[in-house]
C-alpha cells in the first residue's frame, strides 16, 4: 500500500471523506537573521491533503496531515474548506519551484513541495475539484476559479513542459535502442561473415 492509499485509509475514510490527492511538504520558513536561533527540527513528515466529503452536498476540505517519527500512523492536524481558502501562490509559469503558499482566513502556510512537478499536480487537482464539487455554488465556484485559473493554466503549461522533456527522452531512448539493435544485427551478421571464411579457409 502506497502513502496516499494509507493517509486515506487511516484519516479520510474514517471520517466518511475521500481523499483525492496529497503532496509531501516541509514548512518553508521565512527569512530571519542568522545572529537568530532556529528551533530544532521536529522529527516528522507533513502532508497537504485535498479530500471531500461522501455526504451531499459534497465538502471540499483542504488537510494538513502529519506522520510522526518512530511511527507508522498519522495524524489530522489542521483543516479547512476550500471556502475559507483565499489565495494560492507560487505559480510561475516562467520558473519551475516546488514554493507555493496557501492563504486561509486565519492561516498562511509557506510550503516546499517534493518537486515542483508534484506541487503542479496538486494545484491541478485542487483547480479541477473547484470545478466539479462547486459547480452547484456560482459565486463561491467563482471567486474559486478567479484564485486557481491562473495556477491552473500555468501548472498545465508546466505538466506539459515535464511531459515534453519526458517525451523527447523517450524518443532519444528510442533512437538509441535501434541504433544498438542495429549494430548487433551488423555484428551477428560479421560473425556470421566471419565464420564462413573460416570455415572456408582451413578445408
Amino acid at each position: 500500500m502506497n502513502i496516499q492509499s494509507a493517509i486515506n485509509k487511516e484519516v479520510f475514510i474514517p471520517c466518511d471523506e475521500r481523499m483525492l490527492v496529497a503532496v509531501e511538504v516541509r514548512r518553508r520558513k521565512r527569512k530571519r537573521l542568522s545572529f537568530l536561533p532556529t528551533g530544532a527540527k521536529g522529527d516528522y513528515t507533513t502532508f497537504i491533503c485535498v479530500s471531500v466529503t461522501n455526504t451531499r452536498p459534497h465538502q471540499l476540505l483542504i488537510t494538513k496531515v502529519k506522520r510522526f517519527g518512530g511511527s507508522s500512523s498519522f495524524t489530522r492536524r489542521s483543516q479547512w474548506t476550500v471556502d475559507q481558502l483565499r489565495q494560492v501562490n507560487g505559480i510561475n509559469p516562467n520558473k519551475d519551484s516546488p514554493e507555493f503558499n496557501l492563504v486561509f482566513d486565519n492561516a498562511v502556510d509557506l510550503w516546499l513541495a517534493s518537486s515542483s512537478a508534484e506541487k503542479c499536480i496538486f494545484v491541478q487537482i485542487l483547480y479541477h475539484a473547484c470545478q466539479i464539487y462547486w459547480e452547484g455554488k456560482a459565486g463561491k465556484f467563482i471567486n474559486c476559479q478567479s484564485k486557481l485559473t491562473g495556477a491552473a493554466g500555468s501548472t498545465m503549461g508546466n505538466v506539459q513542459r515535464v511531459n515534453v522533456v519526458l517525451r523527447e527522452r523517450g524518443d532519444r531512448l528510442t533512437r538509441a535502442e535501434d541504433k544498438t539493435v542495429e549494430l548487433m544485427h551488423k555484428t551477428q551478421q560479421f560473425a556470421d561473415t566471419a565464420h564462413k571464411l573460416a570455415l572456408k579457409f582451413s578445408k
